[in-house]
């Protein structure tokens, strides 16, 4: 619903798709109908009843997938054509070319795409984030580059709220000599705040980045484009604060009002010994694109409805 236009536009034009581990859910096709159509399907899954359950396939492999794609790749290196004279990664470049020139990062300094991708440069490629779910889940898949493996922690499928805080405490247990961001909003991080009592009674410090627009977002974006603007229990107002809050906890508290500040803040937290929450005003009508309306097909993908 979701993806990025160029995966949604390139899965269309393949003519073979290879499905590890996917349910075939229509928050990831869209309708059935318009999903793939002229694609091969192989799905490789080691629960036999997730098979061809949602998408019919050619191919289906019931196995672990670590071996599996070993195996597959071994068959297919010596066949593929070298990497500069292969016209579907040719074709890919082209059009990923053409949606970067086309993005649209929002109007002044604090959106979150742009805070997202200032966040990457700041951040060491082995930095772990943690997302909570709705709309900053969707920014931080959409915007911020993942470098290396097991860095991107967000919680799919059920898409639990809160999850991210309590993600980025257990990931700064396990790695503790690696920094961790939670990219929070404000209506997922009131669900787990009270684990700033755990981060600094137990020592485990952590950074929180809560785009803040005062809204449950992803609900409140629906109701934008769907039910014409007609809010219901989406609107959470400017309680907490949650520099103050943070403070509350003994942990460091930052309200930033600017791209600057918000670079100045993330510095300071990354050589603090404490749990930081940095929270960040962002506008209540911002939307995340792009977008399959629901009951479309990933070719009506579009990038700001």
């Amino acid at each position: 619903m979701h993806g990025t236009r160029l995966a949604n536009k390139m899965i269309l034009e393949a003519d073979v798709l290879v499905a590890v581990g996917t349910r075939f859910q229509d928050r990831s096709t869209g309708t059935l109908d318009d999903f793939c159509p002229d694609a091969k399907i192989i799905q490789i899954d080691i629960d036999a009843a997730e098979i061809g359950k949602n998408v019919g396939v050619e191919v289906p492999i019931v196995a672990d997938a670590k071996p599996t794609l070993r195996l597959i790749r071994q068959q297919l290196v010596h066949r593929i054509k070298k990497k500069e004279n292969n016209l579907w990664i040719n074709r890919i470049k082209e059009v990923k070319e053409k949606f970067l020139s086309e993005m649209d990062l929002g109007k002044g300094d604090l959106t979150a795409p742009k805070l997202l991708k200032e966040l990457r440069k700041l951040l060491p490629e082995n930095a772990i984030i943690a997302t909570e779910v709705g709309q900053n889940q969707m920014w931080a898949a959409l915007h911020f580059q993942t470098i290396k493996p097991r860095t991107f922690i967000s919680s799919g499928g059920l898409g639990t709220m809160g999850f991210g805080f309590p993600a980025a405490i257990g990931a700064k247990v396990a790695c503790p000599s690696c920094p961790v961001v939670d990219i929070a909003g404000d209506g997922s991080f009131r669900m787990t705040e009270q684990e700033l009592g755990t981060s600094v009674t137990e020592d485990i410090p952590v950074i929180v980045i809560v785009l803040n627009n005062s809204m449950l977002g992803m609900v409140a974006q629906w109701q934008r484009l769907f039910y014409k603007g007609r809010y219901a229990a989406v609107k959470l107002g400017s309680v907490p604060d949650f520099a103050k809050l943070a403070q509350a906890y003994g942990a460091e508290g930052i309200r930033i009002g600017s791209l600057n500040e918000f670079a100045d803040a993330v510095k300071k937290a990354l050589k603090t010994e404490v749990t930081t929450v940095i929270d960040v005003p962002i506008s209540p009508e911002d939307d995340v694109f792009p977008m399959v309306p629901p009951g479309k097909g990933l070719k009506d993908s579009c990038w700001g409805c």
